[in-house]
């Protein structure tokens, strides 16, 4: 069977970088717990950034590449196509979320030699 293709809700390059940081937080359990359905996670917490970038486990996140997780119409489109939802304040991945091919994670995810 042929890889999926990237991005098949046609998602712009914001909601694609946003959705890929918010898989990379979701792997990583400082900072983010199981949800609430079965293969759910919340997004408990955010890394601090210092200067133009944060770190997100292995990876250096540069800032301009996370402007989409302080947009509320990012969110808006996001859930709207079942791939986030809001639980009480806080972001829930959903498992579509979870599963659907950005094709942006590579340009954004850099990898660190230091944490």
């Amino acid at each position: 069977m042929p890889a999926a293709r990237p991005n098949p809700l046609k998602l712009n390059r914001l909601q694609c970088k946003t959705l890929a940081l918010l898989q990379a937080l979701a792997e990583l359990p400082r900072y983010a717990t199981p949800g609430p359905e079965e293969g759910e996670t919340v997004i408990a917490s955010m890394p601090p950034a210092h200067g133009n970038h944060f770190h997100l486990g292995p990876y250096i996140v540069f800032a301009s590449d996370a402007t989409g997780l302080a947009n509320r119409s990012v969110f808006v489109a996001l859930t709207r196509r079942g791939l986030v939802r809001d639980a009480g304040g806080r972001t829930v991945l959903t498992v579509a979320g979870r599963d659907y091919e950005t094709g942006v994670a590579d340009s954004i995810l850099h990898r660190s030699d230091h944490d």
